[in-house]
């Protein structure tokens, strides 16, 4: 929106209308001649902020997949000492289970044959 300039009567009266006229012209030339420089200024101001932005969010992205990458490293670790220790657990367990399966298949089986042995016996 420009700014019209206007000037007093007596400025009229003293310099001539000719002569303020032309100075009312000139102000509204230079405001209009700022304006746009100014506008420029601005659009070139916010291209650098736009420029600076995107950069920093790119900056920002990149730390960001290397963060989750290394933690999604770091999970991935815990899960295979994990399944190692279930695992070794489940191979004892199973060892454990085994060895007394073995010692109530021996405890029946002699139950078992002595049981035979007293009846023929008998």
């Amino acid at each position: 929106m420009p700014v019209t300039v206007k000037l007093s009567r007596k400025f009229y009266e003293t310099f001539g209308d000719q002569l303020a006229n032309e100075l009312v012209d000139w102000f509204n030339r230079v405001d209009a001649t700022y304006r746009a420089d100014l506008r420029e200024l601005n659009e070139l101001n916010f291209a650098r902020f736009d420029a600076k932005l995107e950069q920093r969010v790119a900056q920002l992205d990149a730390k960001l997949e290397q963060r989750v990458a290394q933690l999604d490293a770091k999970l991935d670790r815990r899960v295979a000492e994990l399944e190692g220790r279930l695992d070794a657990g489940l191979a004892t367990l199973r060892a454990d289970l085994i060895k007394w399966m073995f010692v109530f298949w021996a405890g029946t089986t002699l139950t078992v044959l002595g049981t035979t042995i007293a009846l023929i016996r008998l």
